[in-house]
C-alpha cells in the first residue's frame, strides 16, 4: 500500500472511530508539501506560517480584507515616536500547560532577533521591554511605519518548554538552518492545534488544544491530518474521490474541474506573491553586466508563461509589488522582446551565449518545474545554455542558501503587506547582521536603493513614502536586479460542508483553527 493510499486508510478509520465514540471532525488536508521543520523562526516562509498559525498564535492577525485583528495582544497604543504599548491577553495557556506571559513574548522577540530568516523584519526594533506581566512596549530605533505590520510574525513561544538542555547537552533553544534541534522536533505553542505525529513528508497530525484559549471560535475541527501530495494530479484526484477533505494549490489546469464537481467547491483569490529568477553575480561574470540581466529578461516571455502554463491563473509582472502597494508603478510594463535581447547580449559581448546552471522548486510554487523548464527553453534563443535541476523544496531551500547554481527560483509573499519587504529580502545588499538580503541569491547590491529602502522605513506619510518606494521600484527595473514572471493567484479546492471561503486569505496561511465543517 503506498504512503498516501496507508494515511487515507488512517484517516478513514480515525472518522469511523470518531463517529462510534464522540462523534470527532477529522479534516484530511493534502498539500504539496509539509513545513520542513516544527521551529517557528527556522526558516521565513509559507509552510513555517501556514504551522505557526496552526499550533501557535501571533500578537495580531491580518483579516480577509487586510485590516489588524486582535490575538494574543487584546490592546495596544502609540506612546510614542518610537514606543507601542501592547496589552497581552490574560489566561492563555501553552499546549505544554504553562501560563502565557510577557516574559516568553520577551524570549520570543531576543530569539527571533537572531534568527537569520527573520532578523531583517525585526531589524528597525530595538528593544522589548516588559512592564509587567500582561503589559510590554515595542521600541524601534525611529517612527516606523510597520509595527502592527510587524507584530503579525510574533508568534510567542513557550519560553519554559524551550529553555534547558536535552539529555545529550543540546541548548533546547537552539535555532538550527536545514538541521536536527529540539526546537525542529518539539512544540509548545497557544494555538488551537498541537501536533501528535510528524513524519517528515509522510504525515502530520493535529489535534484541537482542549485548553484554546479562542472559546468564541466558531472553529469545530477535532483532529486534521495533513498529508503531503506532490503531483498536482493526485492531489486533485484524492480531493474528488473523497480521500481528502482540503487542497491546496489546486493547479490551473484543474480549477473547472474542481469548481463543475458535484462534491467539491473552489475557492479562488487574486495574490500577491512574486514568482522571480535571481541571477548570481558572485558566479557567473557576465551577470555583472546589468545588458545580460537585461537580455535574460527581455528574453523570457512571462506573459507566455501565464498563458499557456498558468492558464491565465496569475498577473504578468514587470516589478515586485503588485497592484495596490504603494511602490506598485503601472509604468514599469513586463518586458518581453527576443531581437532586444539577441541585441543587448550582442552589446555586451556576449552574442555566442555562454552555459551556465539553474536550481528551481518542482513542489513550492504552482507549475514551478514547468516554469523552470520553460525558461531553460527561452533562454537558449540566444545561446544560453542552461542546466536545469529540479527538487522537492525540503531539498531545495539548503541548496538556495548555499547559492548552489547560477539562477534560482525565488517567490515571495510581502512579509509586512508592504513594498519595502520585498527589496528587504529579495534585492538588499545582503548583511549578515542586518539580515538584509537574506534570500538574495544574485547577489545583486546598490547602495542607493539600500538609502531608499531605509528611508522609507523611517517615513510616516504615505505619499512621500509611496514616492520613494516607486523609485526604488524603477531602480530594480532599469537594472534588471531580478526577472520577475508572475504574481501568482491562489487556489483551494475543498469538500462541500467544509467552508474553506471563510479561513482563507491572501497570505495563504488558512486559519484552520475557525474552520467550521457541516
Amino acid at each position: 500500500m503506498s504512503s498516501f493510499l496507508r494515511i487515507a486508510a488512517v484517516g478513514a478509520m480515525s472518522v469511523m472511530l470518531g463517529n462510534a465514540a464522540l462523534a470527532e471532525t477529522t479534516v484530511r488536508v493534502a498539500y504539496d508539501a509539509d513545513p520542513v521543520s516544527l521551529d517557528p523562526h527556522e526558516q521565513l516562509s509559507g509552510g513555517t506560517l501556514q504551522l505557526s498559525h496552526m499550533a501557535f498564535d501571533p500578537l495580531v492577525r491580518w483579516t480577509q480584507d487586510l485590516q489588524f485583528e486582535p490575538r494574543l495582544a487584546t490592546s495596544w497604543e502609540q506612546i510614542d515616536d518610537t514606543t507601542v504599548r501592547f496589552h497581552l491577553r490574560d489566561g492563555v495557556k501553552f499546549h505544554s500547560g504553562n501560563m502565557l506571559t510577557t516574559a516568553d513574548v520577551k524570549w520570543t522577540f531576543d530569539r527571533l532577533k537572531s534568527s537569520p530568516d527573520f532578523k531583517g523584519i525585526f531589524e528597525p526594533f530595538t528593544a522589548l521591554d516588559v512592564i509587567d506581566s500582561l503589559t510590554f512596549d515595542l521600541k524601534t530605533s525611529a517612527a516606523y511605519p510597520l509595527v502592527l505590520h510587524t507584530a503579525t510574525y510574533l508568534f510567542p513561544m513557550d519560553s519554559k518548554f524551550y529553555t534547558g538542555t536535552t539529555a545529550d547537552g543540546k541548548d533546547k533553544a537552539e535555532l538550527v538552518k536545514h538541521g536536527d534541534s529540539f526546537a525542529s522536533r518539539n512544540l509548545s505553542g497557544t494555538g488551537p492545534y498541537v501536533v501528535t505525529e510528524r513524519e517528515q513528508g509522510v504525515r502530520m497530525v493535529f489535534e484541537r488544544f482542549d485548553g484554546y484559549w479562542d472559546t468564541a471560535s466558531k472553529g469545530n475541527v477535532d483532529k486534521i491530518i495533513l498529508t503531503p501530495i506532490k503531483e498536482d494530479p493526485t492531489r486533485v484526484a484524492a480531493l474528488l474521490s473523497g480521500d481528502v477533505d482540503f487542497i491546496a494549490p489546486v493547479p490551473p489546469t484543474d480549477l473547472k474541474r474542481v469548481d463543475e464537481a458535484e462534491g467539491t467547491a473552489l475557492v479562488t483569490m487574486p495574490g500577491t506573491r512574486i514568482i522571480t529568477l535571481q541571477l548570481n553575480q558572485n558566479r557567473v561574470e557576465a551577470f555583472k553586466d546589468a545588458r545580460v540581466r537585461l537580455a535574460i529578461d527581455y528574453a523570457v516571455n512571462n506573459a507566455g508563461i501565464v498563458d499557456r502554463i498558468m492558464r491565465g491563473f496569475g498577473t504578468v509582472a514587470g516589478q515586485a509589488s503588485p497592484a495596490g502597494y504603494l511602490g506598485y508603478d503601472a509604468a514599469l510594463a513586463p518586458r518581453f522582446d527576443l531581437d532586444k535581447a539577441k541585441a543587448l547580449m550582442a552589446e555586451a559581448g556576449y552574442a555566442d551565449g555562454f552555459s551556465i546552471t539553474m536550481m528551481a522548486p518542482n513542489n513550492r510554487y504552482v507549475n514551478d518545474d514547468k516554469i523552470a523548464q520553460a525558461v531553460t527553453s527561452m533562454l537558449s534563443k540566444i545561446n544560453i545554455k542552461v542546466d536545469l535541476q529540479t527538487m522537492p523544496k525540503a531539498q531545495y531551500w539548503p541548496k538556495f542558501d548555499e547559492r548552489a547554481a547560477d539562477i534560482m527560483m525565488i517567490g515571495w509573499h510581502s512579509d509586512t503587506e508592504d513594498s519595502a519587504n520585498f527589496h528587504q529580502f529579495l534585492t538588499a545588499c545582503p548583511d549578515s547582521e542586518t539580515g538584509n538580503g537574506q534570500y538574495n541569491s544574485g547577489n545583486y547590491c546598490n547602495p542607493e536603493a539600500d538609502a531608499l529602502m531605509a528611508a522609507s522605513n523611517v517615513e510616516t506619510d504615505p505619499a512621500k513614502r509611496g514616492a520613494m518606494l516607486k523609485q526604488l521600484e524603477t531602480i530594480l527595473y532599469n537594472e534588471a536586479a531580478f526577472v520577475p514572471l508572475h504574481w501568482q493567484n491562489l487556489a483551494w479546492g475543498a469538500r462541500k460542508g467544509v467552508h474553506a471561503e471563510g479561513i482563507v486569505n491572501a497570505m495563504n496561511f488558512p486559519y484552520f483553527g475557525d474552520l467550521v465543517v457541516d
